[in-house]
């Protein structure tokens, strides 16, 4: 289990952030998304390699337009 903006999630073991990403139906692909994991910000980059261990948390932002 991990944990994505503070709630938990059942994945796959060691799933990449891309798999998350998709899991939650958001597209990887998009713009405006942001990831950290454990505090540290990740690179768009490394999304499609980089594992989450077990109880890793998680943060997703999306940016939105508006006023």
């Amino acid at each position: 289990m991990i944990f994505v903006n503070g709630k938990p999630v059942e994945t796959a073991d060691h799933p990449t952030i891309r798999d998350v990403l998709v899991e939650l139906d958001i597209d990887p692909d998009a713009a405006g998304i942001a990831v950290a994991v454990d505090a540290e910000v990740a690179r768009r980059g490394v999304w499609p390699t980089r594992t989450l261990d077990e109880g890793a948390h998680v943060e997703i932002v999306r940016a939105v337009q508006g006023g």
